[in-house]
């Protein structure tokens, strides 16, 4: 980089004016870094450059983003940021003396308190120099720091607020829990009911309405009850926090977290998520034994038995001398913090060529077309991510001479190749609350949350995310009327169950069992493990065989009845993930994995799970939706609100008695259609006018009397992507405008008074505009019909062969999906890679039999 002038402390006394005067013209663009402000001095935006790397860290005076030397000139262009603080950290080997060596040397410390990079500080075999100066575009002048009397004052303030900042990882995550919870002031007295009220692990279903998710046990008295709506339409009813206004009971726990280390608590009375240190205490209550979750029978930890050790060495394959590996695609990611998950998902998208070339192919034009906090754009993140793994740039095989030393030696310099997904996992985790949090997470989850980000991010023509995208059909039958219906669903993951009665080393598993029962009594170690070999065939069986489907409503027979199930392929992906579902709960509560073998095959054929449609001799179950059953609770709640904002239109009145038709139908008619006017009220008119009460006084019922009869009123509810026409009139009625009527709908399946519910508690969608309305229902209903459709971009399945190739594998090491380890293997150039983290290295002996996730590609025809 080319330099106009130096100045420095030391130079003559001219040389304080003309400091001055040259900053002059940049002082309004110049900050200091407030509270709240996030100083990015460790890491570049668009790279993975530090000050430690060749051409050290630029950071702006303004916005406070650091920039590598390769991505500089780009930001100043963008913005005409002039002023940048450049800091740069040289590591330098010390030459031991006589007295086996200094201590190390550390010049400015005082400057880099706050400074996190890969290497340690406190090692005894090197020594750091660093160096701040300021640097003004474009003429690249350079002012050596500290230079406190030559500066301006506001310049020496804000280069020393910059300089002393908090790194911005340290507390980014303003919605983890487990740094910002306080004790709840309920714990230490909470009283709890004696009513017998024993939580099975599992089954579970809120006491006052169906759903099945997002559910909550109350502290005090064990009920059951969902959480509120989230702004996507998912959640629950709200029921846990009426419950809480009718009794006063205050915590919480959310079903589904809990886990040795802890569970979610919510405080109804304070309003936010807490801790309460009597959790195992409280769970116990009703029959949740949270302690028995971390020690065994015999009362020995996890971790003290010898096959869970076992487990970890197989699949890191230890004890095996693996050779390092360098170069593009062979770049180690850091853990910061139970990551693993994180890195070992990352590892595999980004192994496939259609991320590559939507990322990194694209790299130049995302960077360029990057918002001016390119920290905060997804795409951004994702081709520096991906550009970071590929380029090789941070995964430099050490010199032979290095090599040679660290044989010696027998140990190893600090680790300077690899990345830290630092700002990457801040971005993707933002407002997750468990992503966000620094808890160990499903790769699973992961995988799909990463997806959902990047059908929400478009980038270019082609989304990267359509190679995971296929099609299911889901055949579902009426045991008593023998009538089926066929729909299809989108998904990106193939969920095979572990069958495991069918394990092929049943006589051993018996003979192990017997010797840990008897290892047990007389407490002494347990004997070696037996895992179950279970054929993947068994597995795949168990995936096409019908399964049970709870609280089936047969529309055949207007009624619960029993219903089966059967999935089915109606489209194959370009890239078949496979999910080996290893983690359940056992009766006693305990969380516990699988640990079982499973015979993964290299090549995998699933054509024979192609979907067939309907065939002849079968019969369809009719298009009607159950009916509309509002909870009692409610009704009273919305009958105010709905006769008073109902208004009938008696010009479409007058306009449908001038047709001959009695008054009082007339008067129904607009009612029952929302004011919709008189066009719309003639069709209820046809389709009613047989019906004995037809010319009956209108009676204005109760809301819920209005919902319940949905039947009647609505007539039968079609089963098509746009809510029933008269529901969207009712909503209408009350004053709201029609697409957020829709949308209100869609989000609660066509349930009219969660609907209501979902409008009120999201106020601000009201001030939206009629365009950005229309635009958010167009989007809706593209997503609705992605499935077989074909647009003018042709179609988002890319359907072909059935018949697969493995690649990778996601494996996972620990008792639970919430604890353990995850490492990835990937077949690269013909052989098999561990990733391990920062280490990567060929892999010997690959454990494909106790994988978590499979990673297929299909074979060309």
């Amino acid at each position: 980089m080319q330099r106009a002038a130096f100045f420095s402390g030391g130079d003559a006394q001219m040389a304080a004016g003309d400091l001055g005067e040259l900053l002059v013209p940049y002082m309004p663009t110049i900050r200091v870094p407030k509270s709240g402000d996030r100083v990015y001095k460790t890491e570049c935006a668009f790279s993975y450059d530090s000050p430690e790397s060749e051409g050290g860290l630029y950071v702006c005076m303004n916005t406070f983003l650091g920039f590598g030397r390769e991505h500089i000139e780009r930001h100043y262009r963008k913005t005409g940021q002039c002023v940048y603080l450049h800091l740069k950290r040289r590591v330098i080997e010390k030459v031991p003396g006589a007295s086996g060596g200094a201590l190390p040397k550390r010049r400015n410390a005082k400057l880099f308190l706050d400074l996190e990079t890969n290497s340690d500080p406190n090692n005894d075999d090197f020594e750091y120099e660093d160096e701040a100066k300021l640097v003004i575009f474009p003429d690249h002048y350079e002012i050596l720091l500290p230079n406190i009397e030559e500066l301006p004052a506001l310049v020496t303030i804000a280069c020393d607020a910059l300089l002393s900042a908090k790194s911005p990882y340290r507390k980014q995550d303003p919605d983890s829990w487990e740094e910002e919870l306080q004790a709840s002031k309920h714990a230490k007295t909470l009283v709890q009911l004696d009513n017998g009220v024993r939580i099975p692990p599992s089954g579970w279903k809120c006491s006052k309405c169906d759903l099945r998710e997002n559910l909550w046990l109350n502290l005090t008295d064990g009920s059951v009850l969902c959480g509120k709506w989230f702004f996507d339409g998912s959640g629950g009813n709200g029921h846990a926090m009426e419950h809480y206004k009718e009794t006063g009971y205050p915590l919480a726990v959310k079903l589904g977290t809990i886990t040795p280390d802890g569970a979610d608590v919510y405080s109804f009375d304070e309003e936010e998520p807490v801790l309460d240190p009597h959790i195992a205490k409280h769970l116990a209550h009703f029959g949740i034994d949270m302690l028995q979750m971390q020690v065994t029978e015999n009362g020995l930890r996890d971790n003290d038995i010898k096959p869970r050790v076992s487990e970890w060495e197989v699949i890191q394959e230890a004890g095996v001398k693996l050779k390092p590996m360098y170069g593009p695609g062979y770049t180690g990611m850091k853990n910061v913090g139970n990551s693993c998950y994180l890195n070992a998902v990352m590892q595999a998208i980004f192994s496939i060529p259609e991320f590559q070339r939507a990322y990194v192919g694209n790299l130049p034009r995302i960077f360029d077309y990057s918002p001016l906090d390119p920290t905060q754009d997804f795409n951004t993140q994702m081709a520096k991510l991906g550009h970071g793994l590929l380029s090789g740039q941070y995964s430099k095989p050490p010199m032979k001479s290095e090599l040679i030393e660290q044989v010696m030696k027998e140990e190893h310099k600090p680790q300077h190749n690899g990345i830290s997904p630092r700002m990457f996992k801040a971005f993707v985790s933002k407002g997750h609350p468990e992503f966000s949090s620094n808890r160990q997470q499903d790769a699973q989850e992961f995988f799909l949350h990463l997806i959902n980000l990047v059908e929400r991010n478009p980038v270019g023509s082609e989304n990267p995310s359509d190679v995971f995208r296929f099609l299911v059909e889901e055949r579902t039958q009426c045991c008593q009327s023998r009538k089926v219906r066929y729909t299809e669903r989108v998904d990106y993951i193939m969920q095979l169950p572990v069958a495991m009665e069918a394990a092929t080393n049943k006589d051993e598993l018996i003979a192990y069992e017997l010797k840990r029962r008897e290892a047990e009594a007389a407490r002494r170690p347990p004997p070696e493990l037996v895992r179950a070999k279970i054929p993947f065939s068994a597995c795949l069986q168990a995936f096409s065989e019908p399964n049970n489907v709870e609280d089936f409503w047969s529309s055949a027979l207007q009624a619960k009845s029993a219903g089966v199930k059967t999935s089915r392929f109606a489209s194959f992906p370009e890239y078949l993930v496979v999910q080996i579902k290893k983690f359940t709960f056992g009766l006693d509560w305990i969380p516990k994995k699988l640990d079982v073998s499973v015979d993964m095959p290299d090549f995998l054929d699933i054509s024979h799970l192609r979907a067939r449609g309907l065939q002849p001799g079968e019969e369809e179950l009719p298009d009607i939706a159950p009916p509309i059953i509002i909870p009692d609770d409610a009704k009273d709640r919305m009958t105010n609100h709905f006769v008073e904002s109902l208004d009938i239109d008696e010009s479409s009145v007058m306009q449908l008695a001038e047709m001959g038709f009695p008054l009082e139908a007339c008067r129904k008619a607009v009612y029952y259609t929302g004011n919709l006017g008189a066009e719309v009220a003639f069709n209820w008119i046809i389709a009613h006018m047989e019906e004995p009460d037809f010319a009956e006084p209108l009676v204005i019922p109760a809301f819920g009397e209005v919902a319940s009869s949905g039947a009647a009123v609505f007539g039968a509810v079609g089963l098509d992507n746009q809510p029933p026409e008269e529901m969207v009139a009712i909503i209408i009625s009350m004053g709201f405008q029609r697409n957020l009527a829709i949308q209100a709908l869609k989000a609660t399946n066509n349930n009219l008074e969660r609907a209501l519910e979902w409008i009120f508690s999201h106020p601000e969608l009201e001030e939206e505009t009629e365009p950005a309305l229309d635009m958010m229902d167009m989007e809706n209903t593209a997503n609705a019909n992605i499935l077989a459709e074909t647009g003018s971009e042709g179609p988002r399945i890319k359907d072909g062969s059935g018949r697969y190739e493995l690649f990778g594998f996601i494996s996972h090491m620990g008792t639970s999906t919430m604890s353990g380890h995850y490492v990835c293997h990937l077949k690269k150039e013909g052989r098999w890679v561990i990733y391990n983290d920062l280490r990567v290295c060929a892999s010997e002996r690959p454990p494909k039999d106790l994988g978590y996730i499979y990673f297929y590609h299909r074979i060309p025809s």
